[in-house]
């Protein structure tokens, strides 16, 4: 049984460290404590992460931003070429293009027709989407 550190179960589940340990504080994490360390199977994680609504992801789309000028909208367009990638989106009727890297899309997974927010802050479009079920 592979047994992870609160850093090592962050890391897995793509989130804050703080937030991990506060999930598993909450008991929305199956966790064991012991002295000041808390430690997670990784069976039980994968196991949470295969349920269609996995009690350890937030009902908010994000955790924590700061960014305060998110829009939801849908990829109408995807174009991935070399290092960069395009991402046409439709909000409410009105097209959003942003270019972020590929890698970034490739591991948000994107795709035309899927869900995602587009995240302005100051001079940046940046492209979220919610966690994978």
């Amino acid at each position: 049984m592979d047994t992870l550190t609160a850093e090592e179960a962050a890391k897995f589940l793509r989130l804050n460290v703080k937030r991990v340990q506060g999930l598993a504080r909450e008991g929305k994490l199956p966790a064991s404590r012991i002295g000041r360390k808390w430690l997670f199977q990784r069976t039980d994680l994968e196991r949470l992460l295969a349920t269609e609504h996995p009690a350890a992801i937030p009902a908010e789309p994000f955790a924590a931003l700061s960014a305060r000028n998110h829009l939801l909208g849908r990829i109408t367009n995807l174009r991935i070429e070399g290092i960069m990638a395009e991402v046409e989106i439709d909000i409410g009727g009105q097209k959003l293009v942003s270019v972020i890297t590929s890698s970034s899309a490739i591991r948000l997974r994107l795709e035309v027709g899927q869900q995602v927010y587009a995240i302005m802050k100051s001079t940046e479009v940046m492209i979220a989407r919610e966690p994978i079920a």
